[in-house]
């Protein structure tokens, strides 16, 4: 996995994400989902390239159950995007890297 990439539990989702002065990109992932391996390369790739400007964060939802019920996570892959600690956004499904990219762009 991306050196860029924040490994978040729910330990350290607040943290890491909730508390950053930092928008934020989470992916809500499993490793037995095939949609998520989709998305992977893109949510690696968007963490290199937003690397110092914005959190870009992954999830197992099946490690950290917690903090998928708290945000209602229902199907994954799920990325939810985060300005000021709140949910300002979210995609659901394998989707392009684009659309990703101009969801997290314009948080910046």
């Amino acid at each position: 996995m991306g050196e860029n990439i924040t490994q978040v539990t729910d330990a350290t989702f607040e943290s890491a994400v909730v508390n950053s002065d930092k928008p934020a990109m989470v992916d809500f992932w499993a490793v037995w989902c095939g949609p998520c391996r989709i998305v992977a390369p893109h949510v690696e790739a968007l963490a290199e390239e937003f690397a110092g400007k914005a959190v870009v964060a992954k999830l197992d939802v099946d490690s950290n159950r917690q903090t998928a019920i708290k945000f209602g996570i229902q199907s994954i892959p799920t990325l939810l995007f985060f300005k000021g600690g709140t949910v300002v956004d979210r995609v659901i499904g394998a989707v392009d890297k684009k659309v990703l990219k101009e969801k997290l762009t314009a948080l910046l």
